[in-house]
C-alpha cells in the first residue's frame, strides 16, 4: 500500500481527545475513521444476546447448595448475569495500565456490550450506579489525546449507553461530569466526523435523561444548532455531523412545549428560527441530512398544528384531518407561509425522488422515509407506529415519541427488547404497563423453540400428510378401478 503524503499524515500523539485542555479545541489534523465506523457489529439480535448471557462459562456449573434437578432457571440466569457484569467491570477497571490501544478498544466494546444487554434489571443497573464514577468514567475519559479514534469513538457509545442505563434517578452528576469533555470533543475540528457524532450523540442522550434543568438542555441544543450549519468553528461542517447534529436537536426538542417550539402569539418558536436551514438541507445531496432535516420539519408542523388544538382548553378532543388542518394552529397569514409552501413541495418531490444519481436501495428508503413525512406536513396527519416487544406492543402517535424511539434504539443496538422489557426509566417514557412474560430456559428453548424439537418434528409429520392427502386427490382420476388410493 502507498504511503499517504507528507501532508497528510499526522503527527503521533497530536490532536485533540477527551478530556483535553481549553486552548486545544481545534488544533491537528484530521483523524481518518470511517463514518460507518461501529461497536455493535458483533451485536447481531436480541436472542443471541440472550442466549449468551444466560448461559455460564461452565456448562456443568451448578449454584453452590442447590440441585441441578431443583435449580430455578431464573434464578440462575440472574446469577451468571451478574457474574459476567462484574467479571466485564473487572476488566474495565485494569484498562489504566493497559499500554496496547487495541486492547483498550476490545475491553469497551465487551463493556458496550455488556450495557446493551446485561444492564437492563434493577439489580444490575444498581451495580451500574455505584461504578459509573470509579470505573467507566476514567476508563473513558482518562486516555486523553492519547486514545485512538477508534478507542474514543467506542469510548462516546458508552458514555451514551450507561446514560439510558443510569436513568433519572439524580444523575446529574453524571451529567456535570461530561458536559465538558464531551462538548471539546465536538468542537475539536481535527477528530475524525464519526468520533465527533458519537460525542455529540452521548452528549444529547445524557441531557436528554439525566439532565434536570432545561438550562442544561438549551445550552446543549445551542451546540447542536451550531454544528448543524454549513460551517462550525471556521472549518466547513461534514455532512454527517450536520445530520447527527439535526438529530440531536430534534431529541431535545421533544421536551419542548409547542409554543415553544413552534411559536405562536406571543413569539417565534425554537424551531421555526430554524426553518431556513432546514430548508437548505433538503437541498443537499447527502440523504441522511435531508432524512434528519425532514424529521425537524414534521416535529415542528405537528407543534404548530397541536396549538390549535389545545388551546381550546381540552388537550385531548379528538380532531380528524380536516379539523387540524383548519384550526388555529396553521401556518397561513403568518411571515413563515411561503417557505412552508416551498418545504411541503420540496418533500413531495423527495417521496417520489427517480433517476441515476442513487441507487436503488437508496431511492426506496428515502421515499419510504419522506412519504411518512409527507403525511404529517403536506397532508397534516399524525404518525403511526407500532412496536412489538415481548409480551405487548408499542402504539406511537407522535413524532416526540418516534424521535425518542428511534434514538433510543440507535443507541442500545441488539439490546433494544430487553431494555423495553425490563429498564423502568423507558417502561414509564413510552408508558408501556403489560407485564413481560418470565424468560425460557436453555433446556425449554431446545424443548420448545428448536427446529429439532418434538413440536417442529409433529408440526413437519402433519405438513408432510397434508402436501401427499392434496397429492392424491389431483391424482384421484387416474387411478383405474376409482378406488381411493
Amino acid at each position: 500500500m502507498a504511503k499517504k503524503p507528507r501532508s497528510q499524515r499526522r503527527k503521533k500523539g497530536s490532536g485533540p481527545g477527551l478530556g483535553m485542555g481549553e486552548d486545544d479545541e481545534g488544533t491537528g489534523d484530521v483523524d481518518v475513521l470511517p463514518d460507518d465506523h461501529t461497536v455493535a457489529d458483533t451485536v447481531a439480535s436480541y436472542q443471541s444476546l440472550e442466549d449468551e448471557w444466560n448461559t455460564p462459562n461452565n456448562p456443568d456449573e451448578v449454584l453452590e447448595g442447590v440441585g441441578g434437578d431443583d435449580l430455578d432457571a431464573a434464578v440462575a440466569a440472574e446469577t451468571v448475569r451478574k457474574d459476567r457484569l462484574v467479571e466485564v467491570f473487572a476488566l474495565v477497571s485494569d484498562l489504566g495500565s493497559e499500554k496496547r490501544a487495541r486492547v483498550r478498544e476490545q475491553v469497551l466494546r465487551k463493556l458496550f456490550r455488556t450495557l446493551s444487554y446485561g444492564a437492563a434489571m434493577d439489580s444490575e443497573r444498581d451495580f451500574v450506579r455505584s461504578q459509573w464514577e470509579t470505573t467507566i468514567i476514567p476508563a473513558c475519559i482518562s486516555r486523553g489525546a492519547n486514545a485512538s479514534p477508534a478507542e474514543q469513538y467506542a469510548s462516546c457509545r458508552v458514555l451514551e449507553m450507561t446514560s439510558v442505563v443510569l436513568g433519572d434517578d439524580n444523575m446529574e452528576d453524571y451529567w456535570e461530569a461530561l458536559i465538558k469533555p464531551l462538548t471539546q470533543m465536538v468542537k475539536a475540528t481535527g477528530r475524525a466526523p464519526a468520533v465527533r457524532c458519537a460525542a455529540l450523540r452521548a452528549l444529547s442522550m445524557t441531557t436528554f435523561i439525566c439532565a434536570d434543568g432545561s438550562s442544561e438542555q438549551i445550552a446543549v441544543s445551542n451546540l447542536c444548532e451550531a454544528a448543524c450549519a454549513e460551517t462550525f468553528r471556521g472549518d466547513v461542517t461534514p455532512a454527517t455531523l450536520r445530520a447527527t447534529a439535526l438529530d440531536c436537536w430534534a431529541l431535545l426538542s421533544t421536551t419542548l412545549h409547542d409554543a415553544t417550539l413552534a411559536g405562536n402569539s406571543e413569539g417565534v418558536g425554537r424551531g421555526v428560527v430554524l426553518l431556513p436551514l432546514l430548508q437548505q438541507c433538503l437541498n443537499h445531496t447527502s440523504v441522511d441530512l435531508r432524512s434528519a432535516a425532514g424529521e425537524c420539519v414534521a416535529l415542528i408542523h405537528e407543534s404548530r398544528l397541536n396549538l390549535g388544538i389545545v388551546e381550546d382548553g381540552n388537550e385531548s378532543t379528538p380532531t380528524n384531518t380536516t379539523e387540524r388542518r383548519f384550526r388555529r394552529g396553521s401556518w397561513d397569514g403568518s411571515e413563515w407561509e411561503v417557505m412552508m409552501d416551498e418545504v411541503k413541495q420540496r418533500v413531495a418531490e423527495l417521496s417520489n425522488e427517480s433517476g441515476h444519481h442513487m441507487s436503488k436501495k437508496a431511492k426506496k428508503e428515502q421515499r419510504a422515509t419522506f412519504r411518512e413525512f409527507m403525511a404529517t406536513i403536506v397532508d397534516d396527519e399524525a404518525p403511526h407506529e407500532e412496536v412489538s416487544v415481548r409480551g405487548g406492543s408499542i402504539t406511537l402517535r407522535s413524532w416526540r415519541q418516534v424521535i425518542q424511539l428511534n434514538f433510543i434504539r440507535h443507541c442500545l443496538q441488539g439490546g433494544f427488547q430487553n431494555h423495553l422489557m425490563f429498564n423502568s426509566t423507558l417502561r414509564i417514557m413510552f408508558g408501556i404497563t403489560f407485564t413481560v412474560s418470565d424468560r425460557n430456559s436453555q433446556l425449554e428453548k431446545r424443548l420448545l423453540l428448536s427446529k429439532t424439537s418434538d413440536a417442529a418434528k409433529l408440526a413437519d409429520k402433519n405438513l408432510t400428510r397434508q402436501r401427499r392427502t392434496r397429492t392424491n386427490v389431483k391424482n384421484h382420476f387416474l387411478t383405474v378401478d376409482g378406488d381411493d388410493i
